[in-house]
């Protein structure tokens, strides 16, 4: 099946005379005939769901669902994009470990690894768009456990060069993780491009109305836990699992199954049932969505760039943006997102004063909704960033985020008009 069918037919076929639509298994626990059944499933040797912390069946098919959309072998759905991102971590990395990521990530992310990984004792190593592939190497060392990025930067827009980082990577055997929020699979797919692992936050576009917060984690099955012994949480002996070695008992989808069995059993980031019947509701029109708003994003791009008011505009689909090329190579017909990024002159106070005078457009925190909405980064998402944190990341002070939604272009570029105007 193309892409866009499996959005709607993944993940869930009811048998004769069962429900159509994706049923909701709102229960925490599951019935079986034995106690012998029940403790095969405890030991990982027989599949089945023991308790919804752990795995669920509407949860299930959802991950199914986005599993194929990505091409992976397995996927993990969790309570949050923030949960994804620190168990695709954990999962690999301990104490005394570090990581590599991108500067341009988002700032939520950033807070994440530079002060709560730093507490678990984990060290983040920062890679700047200007350093070369050797001054990455020189960063990573036999302790170093993968490299994080995320395919269309938020809020900076930038589009990752996902075969570059991931030669990088592979070089010196650790996976490349991409965040693929911003993208979903209709537009990109990084395991395509060598990248192996994928994380969305689904509250996004994958959801795309609002409703319900959650994340995801998908597992390529390509990367080789095993090369130079340097993941023993994969290849050394479980004993919260009586000794199960997850490279050796299940082969390719090692990465995944611990993710569930060890992480999330722990952790608990469990989504719930309803969450995951929503977020399928949202993933059945994704592909529709994504065109629209992509078509939108740039008629705004292309109108803010022609205003004299604008200082600048950041936007992928845009022929003079630096990463155009990079769009057209890693992203389906150059279609980048709804999220645009601009700088009015005058900085943050007309920024500001241009926001409050938005009418459609609701200033929210939220991003990829199929509502128009706006917000400035620099004193909401990433409030909590340094000055240099910041520039790495391409904010300035005037800088605005606006999720170009599905209304009506006409209707959006007219309230962003009236609102330049009220700036003048």
């Amino acid at each position: 099946m193309k892409i866009n069918t499996k959005c709607i037919q993944s993940g869930y076929s009811p048998k004769n005379g069962e429900s159509r639509q994706l049923p909701i298994y709102q229960s925490t626990t599951y019935k079986y005939d034995s106690s012998e059944e029940l403790a095969q499933l405890f030991d990982l040797s027989k599949p089945g769901h023991m308790y919804t912390r752990i795995s669920n069946p509407t949860v299930e098919a959802v991950e199914a669902k986005i599993a194929d959309l990505e091409g992976g072998i397995g996927a993990m759905c969790t309570s949050s994009g923030q949960a994804a991102s620190l168990i695709s971590v954990l999962n690999i990395a301990e104490a005394g470990d570090n990581i590599i990521s991108l500067a341009t990530i988002y700032g939520g992310t950033t807070n994440l690894f530079s002060v709560t990984l730093k507490k678990m004792g984990i060290e983040t190593r920062y890679v700047t768009l200007d350093m070369s592939d050797d001054e990455i190497d020189s960063l990573i060392d036999d302790k170093t456990k993968l490299f994080f990025a995320e395919t269309i930067a938020n809020p900076a827009l930038y589009v990752l060069d996902i075969e570059r980082y991931a030669t990088v990577a592979h070089k010196n055997n650790i996976p490349l993780i991409v965040d693929n929020t911003f993208a979903t699979p209709i537009l990109c797919r990084p395991f395509e491009f060598g990248a192996d692992i994928v994380i969305h936050s689904t509250t996004k576009y994958m959801d795309g109305h609002a409703t319900v917060v959650g994340g995801v984690i998908v597992d390529s099955g390509k990367f080789d836990w095993t090369v130079d012994n340097k993941f023993p949480q994969l290849t050394t002996p479980d004993e919260s699992y009586h000794g199960v070695i997850y490279t050796e008992n299940f082969k390719e989808a090692a990465y995944i199954v611990k993710a569930r069995t060890q992480l999330m059993r722990d952790l608990g980031s469990t989504p719930q049932p309803m969450t995951a019947f929503l977020l399928n509701l949202g993933l059945e029109t994704l592909p529709l969505r994504i065109e629209r708003h992509s078509q939108n994003a740039l008629a705004v791009a292309r109108f803010l760039q022609d205003n004299d008011l604008i200082e600048y505009v950041n936007y992928p689909g845009l022929e003079n943006d630096d990463s155009y090329e990079r769009a057209q190579k890693y992203l389906y017909k150059g279609y980048s997102s709804g999220v645009v990024s601009f700088g009015i002159k005058g900085g943050r106070k007309k920024a500001q004063e241009f926001m409050d005078n938005l009418k459609l457009a609701k200033i929210v925190v939220h991003v990829a909704d199929a509502r128009t909405c706006v917000l400035h980064p620099a004193s909401t998402t990433h409030r909590q960033l340094t000055d240099t944190q910041l520039e790495n990341c391409g904010i300035k002070a005037n800088f605005i985020r606006l999720s170009v939604g599905i209304e009506d272009i006409d209707d959006i570029i007219e309230d962003i008009e009236q609102a330049l105007k009220k700036v003048n």
